[in-house]
């Protein structure tokens, strides 16, 4: 059964956002130019739970503490890949990016996006997707 069924990479985002509706979007530095604008997101560890994926995602790229809603996407993506996003609230923190990885951060609103932001971040942030 092992070698018949595909394995797959599960990428997971947070839809965070702070007290005011406001969204944190992060400028990754190995995402390509012209779309290095996105939310934070990783892949989740053999065994992990999605939630917690998205919390130590976060706190890994931002140091900042989140608390995670509800699901919001599951997709299969390219080729083996699983998309799932959760909405997520700020807890707190102190804004300390991950220089490896991020390159800048901003907290939006969802009429106020980046003209560069990734594509697929556009309908998370403004809620017109579904699980």
């Amino acid at each position: 059964m092992w070698l018949l069924h595909a394995k797959y990479v599960v990428g997971v985002t947070g839809v965070v956002r702070d007290e005011e509706g406001r969204v944190l979007l992060l400028k990754h530095r190995m995402w390509p130019p012209g779309r290095q604008w996105g939310l934070p997101s990783g892949f989740a560890h053999k065994g992990e739970d999605f939630r917690q994926t998205v919390v130590r995602e976060v706190k890994e790229e931002t140091d900042l503490d989140v608390e995670v809603g509800r699901l919001v996407m599951l997709n299969s993506g390219l080729r083996t890949r699983l998309e799932v996003a959760y909405e997520a609230r700020l807890l707190g923190g102190e804004l300390r990016l991950d220089p490896a990885e991020i390159l800048d951060a901003r907290w939006c609103r969802p009429d106020d996006l980046p003209a560069d932001a990734q594509p697929v971040c556009v309908p998370l942030i403004r809620g017109e997707t579904t699980p």
